[in-house]
Order: structure tokens, then sequence, then C-alpha cells
């Protein structure tokens, strides 16, 4: 999978986690630049990606992650595997 296809499907998740179809997925994009982007949200968001991209993800990965481009990197380290 490229790089750009892990964004492409970040960006439906994020659209559908929080209904807005102007969200894009950037390596820049933190929770702070998002509204509604809690923890409830972020777990969503992270179980929606084990699904979609068919990985699993560690506790101590999650909490290590500072942006989605961190985020990004993981699922294709995972991908890859």
């Amino acid at each position: 999978m490229t790089d750009q296809g892990i964004y492409d499907g970040l960006t439906e998740i994020f659209r559908d986690v929080f209904g807005d179809d102007d969200i894009v997925a950037t390596p820049e994009l933190t929770a702070k630049d998002v509204p509604g982007w809690d923890s409830f949200n972020h777990i969503n968001i992270i179980v929606a990606a084990e699904v979609r991209f068919g990985v699993k993800f560690r506790a101590a990965e999650i909490e290590s992650l500072r942006n989605v481009g961190d985020f990004a990197r993981l699922i294709a380290e995972r991908k890859a595997a």
C-alpha cells in the first residue's frame, strides 16, 4: 500500500468519525486541529484504522503518536510486516 493510499484511507476515516467532508489527513494534523477530537473519537479512529488496514496496534504505540504522519508510518510498518 502506498503512503497516498494510507492518507486517503485515513481521510475517509476522519470524515466519517467527525462528520466533516472538509477534513484531509495530512502528516502534520493533530487532535488540536480537529474540533471534537477527544479520547472517545481517538479510539474510534484507531479501531476504524485497524479494521480498514487489517492491522493491530499496541497501546504503547498509540500513546507515542504525535500526529497523523506518525500514525501513517505505523500503519505502513504494520502493512509491510
